[in-house]
């Protein structure tokens, strides 16, 4: 079975995190680990993404939150091929920390999903779903659920594993 890559966000995810919760629930998980959790840059972010990716025998799913979400992007526009489909939960702001201008302007080639929020302090839902415009990606917009983490309520969040599933059905359906 392909590994499910976890791509956490800042400050990593804890252990009460639904990202957490995900490497308990799902077989074959693998966490990407970043040199420095509290400081977001995106080449170096993206660069750690793709050497995990890179090391897997086969093409990998990809659940990624935050900040993590940019780097997985990222990633997939170097190695597209590695990923079966990617679930992008709460993508940070690109605006916020001045990287718009670094991010792939395109359509994934792999099946994707953002799933956002009416009240996030971290992206508005209208930017969220410009970006799932561009990248080709579902948007799920799941109402007034913060940044969908641990201290919105996220810890287990099953809806999450159903569009994980739901992501996993179509990207398998796309290759038959």
């Amino acid at each position: 079975m392909a590994a499910i890559l976890i791509v956490p966000g800042l400050h990593d995810s804890g252990p009460a995190h639904w990202q957490t919760w995900f490497e308990h629930t799902l077989g074959d998980t693998l966490r990407v680990n970043q040199a420095d959790w509290e400081g977001p840059c995106l080449p170096e972010w993206a660069a750690r993404v793709g050497e995990v990716i890179a090391a897997q025998n086969e093409s990998v799913w990809v659940v990624a939150h935050s900040f993590g979400c940019l780097a997985a992007v990222c990633a997939g526009f170097v190695c597209p091929s590695r990923i079966r489909a990617a679930l992008l939960v709460a993508p940070a702001d690109p605006d916020r920390f001045g990287l718009a201008a670094l991010l792939p302007q395109e359509r994934l080639i792999f099946p994707s999903m953002i799933v956002a929020s009416n009240n996030d302090p971290w992206v508005k839902a209208g930017v969220a779903e410009h970006w799932a415009r561009v990248w080709g990606s579902s948007y799920r917009n799941i109402g007034d659920a913060g940044h969908i983490n641990v201290e919105s309520g996220h810890g287990p969040w099953p809806q999450g594993l159903a569009f994980f599933e739901e992501l996993r059905r179509v990207a398998l359906a796309a290759q038959l």
